[in-house]
Parts: C-alpha cells; structure tokens; sequence
C-alpha cells in the first residue's frame, strides 16, 4: 500500500487517472443513491408514523429497493441488468442511451453523474496529491454530489446525509486538515445560524419560507468541513449562481418567479469551489479589498 501511495505521489499523469477510473466508479454509486434514498426514506418515515400513531401497516405500501439490493433492473421492461450495461458512460454510450432489452430511453442523468464525479475526481487528484486532504475532498464532494442530486429531484437534503456528514467534517478537521479544529466547530455553528436567521427575517417580513432547514445543515456541514472563514465565499458564490440559472432555467420553463427552486446545489457548488480554490480566493479578495 505504502508503495502504492508513493507512486501515486510521484506520477501526477498516474494519480488523475486512477482518480478518474475511480470518480466514474463511485458515480455510478451515487446515481443509485440519488434514485434509491429518498423513496427509501419516504417509506421509513410513514413507517415509523404508524408506529407512533398505532396505526396498522399497509399491506400495499411495499418497501422500495434499498441502496444496495436488489441489483438495478429497467424501470419499464424490469429486466435485470448485465454487469456489461452497468459500465460508467462506456455503457450509456454502447447502448446509445437505450435499454438493452426493450429499448426504452435511459437518462442522461447517469453518464452526466458518473462523468461530473470522475472529473471533479481528477481535479481533487491534481489539487491534493494523494493524502488524507485528497481523501477528505472525495469523500466531500461524492456527499456533495449525492445531495445536490436529491435536491435538484425532491427538494430536500435528508438529515441522513447531512448530519454524519457534518460529523465527517469535524473528525477529518481534528488534526486540523483543511481548517483548525475551533474553525471547523465555529463554522458549523455560523453556518447553520446565518441562513436560519435569513430564513427567519424572510419568513418575518413576507410571511413565506424562502429555504428549508436542510440548507442550513448543509452550510454547518460544509462549515465544518471548511472552517469559518469560507462561509461568506460559499454563500456568495452559491447566491449568484443560484441566481442566474435559476432566472435563466425559468425563462426556459416558462414558470413564473413563483416556483420554488432547491438552493441546495448551489451551496453544493459554492463549498465545493471554495474547497479547491477557497484560501486563493479569499487571499484575492483581501488583496483588492485593501485589507492585506
């Protein structure tokens, strides 16, 4: 293993591809958990809702596949899949987006994942070698990747990836690998009252909800993994990208300003950008600012 780390350590060309092969490996996985999870989730809270309210439980309400079993099968024809179709973008391309068995149309959602994931993958590769800092940034943004995606489909971010993944944060910032341990604390704490307190003032002055309290977790969660200092990057950088895609993705729509539209994802994107290029930037600004 030790040699293994060494060589991956000395060959950048080596260490981007091993993280590439691997980026496509691990979005294959996290398509699953986009898809799976929150039916899963659905089903184990009215479960537990019977439970509390003693009420009988439904024959008719099934349990849905969980994450790992049963293996994947075509939503329309129900055939199951051979390990050939289930190759990370090389399949979808074989196939030509179609199911091997009934020719149903397949998602471009998966090879856009596997090949999203693979690429960030390669960057983390060059930006952190092959450390524990690497390992901390994919284990990161995979989290990231699984949420915005849950985001984008059901409009939450279950606590069941948010909150370990907060404490995921802080263990990897115990030795102080991308924040120093008080940081890390402090950013969690900000993070999640910054936006509970936007939320709140909102809710004061139009009598609405502008966000949900996922967004607030995923902020502490990204907090923890980045410290304090990176939040006000996070928040800006996710304001203005939500901001204009989202006017951008309603004019396309043809919905009005009305339509709610999930922030998780550009929180996502704005952590996940700060977490390769937060120190840089944020040297920048102080830099143009005056302040250093």
């Amino acid at each position: 293993m030790d040699d293994l780390l060494n060589l991956l350590h000395v060959h950048d060309g080596l260490r981007i591809g091993v993280f590439l092969v691997f980026g496509l490996l691990v979005g294959s996985f996290l398509n699953v958990v986009i898809l799976r999870l929150p039916p899963w989730l659905a089903y184990r809270w009215r479960e537990e809702a019977r439970e509390t309210l003693g009420l009988a439980t439904d024959p008719a309400d099934a349990a849905p596949p969980g994450i790992v079993r049963p293996p994947s099968r075509c939503p329309r024809c129900r055939t199951l899949l051979r390990p050939w179709h289930n190759i990370p973008v090389l399949s979808y391309l074989a196939l030509r987006g179609r199911c091997g068995h009934c020719g149903a149309p397949i998602s471009l959602r998966y090879p856009l994942v596997e090949s999203l994931t693979a690429l960030a993958f390669a960057l983390i590769a060059w930006r952190f070698g092959a450390g524990t800092e690497a390992l901390g940034a994919l284990a990161l943004t995979a989290l990231l990747i699984a949420l915005a995606g849950i985001d984008l489909d059901h409009q939450i971010l279950p606590d069941n990836l948010t909150l370990p993944g907060l404490w995921l944060g802080l263990a990897f910032n115990l030795p102080g690998t991308f924040a120093p341990l008080g940081d890390a604390v402090i950013g969690a704490m900000a993070g999640y009252l910054a936006l509970w307190s936007v939320y709140q003032a909102f809710r004061l002055l139009t009598g609405k909800e502008g966000m949900g309290y996922g967004d607030f977790k995923l902020l502490a969660l990204l907090g923890a993994w980045l410290g304090w200092a990176h939040l006000p990057g996070i928040i800006l950088i996710g304001s203005i990208v939500g901001a204009l895609i989202g006017t951008v993705a309603l004019r396309l729509s043809g919905r009005d300003r009305q339509t709610p539209i999930p922030f998780g994802p550009f929180l996502a994107a704005g952590g996940w950008i700060m977490l390769m290029a937060g120190d840089h930037l944020n040297r920048g600004y102080l830099q143009v600012s005056g302040v250093a």
